[in-house]
């Protein structure tokens, strides 16, 4: 595969909807076509390792964070040489947590600080190809060792979903059910390819 410009498949949702494993799915296929692949990921483990609040604790600073380390990863995987880039919590992924908290905390940040972490992740948009925004499916078990409050989780949901359809953001959704799963990672693949030939 030759092209100039690497293509960027981000995926946002909620907590435990199956983000990861997508994209490792689309990985294995576009390897399988010889494709090279980089990855980002493990943001909001690195944010609180950094001494960061996450979660229902999400602050203006710790969504920044995730979303300037994001990017920073993104760049560190094309100058390694990635054709494709696959985003482990896409721009506004974050901007979602962040909403989500402080409803769960029934809080309002500063109207700037909304409109800062707007313009920065709203900066990210037209260098995605494809998003992908899993859907909450609550009769799906989460697993036991994560104690995930159900509230902030389906507020994350809610928050995800909302910010792509107030915007306008073109998105697939990612159901949880296999058939679905598997019509998005045909989908990637089928989109990673297209664009190769360009």
């Amino acid at each position: 595969m030759t092209t100039h410009q690497p293509i960027r498949i981000g995926v946002l949702g909620t907590h435990s909807t199956g983000k990861t494993t997508l994209l490792k799915r689309i990985e294995m296929e576009l390897r399988a076509e010889g494709i090279t692949v980089g990855r980002t990921g493990r943001l909001g483990k690195r944010a609180a390792a950094a001494g960061l609040p996450k979660m229902e604790r999400h602050t203006a600073l710790s969504t920044e964070w995730i979303i300037t380390q994001g990017v920073a990863d993104e760049i560190a995987a094309i100058a390694q040489g990635a054709e494709v880039v696959l985003l482990d919590r896409a721009a506004h992924d974050a901007l979602a947590y962040f909403h989500a908290a402080l409803e769960y905390r029934g809080e309002t940040a500063p109207r700037t600080e909304h409109e800062r972490l707007n313009v920065l992740a709203a900066t990210q948009l037209p260098k995605y190809h494809l998003l992908l925004a899993t859907v909450l499916d609550e009769s799906v078990p989460v697993d036991a060792r994560h104690a995930y409050d159900p509230r902030y989780r389906r507020l994350v949901d809610q928050q995800v979903h909302e910010l792509l359809d107030r915007d306008d953001i073109p998105h697939l959704r990612v159901h949880s059910d296999p058939d679905s799963q598997a019509h998005i990672v045909d989908e990637a693949v089928r989109s990673c390819l297209t664009e190769a030939l360009v």
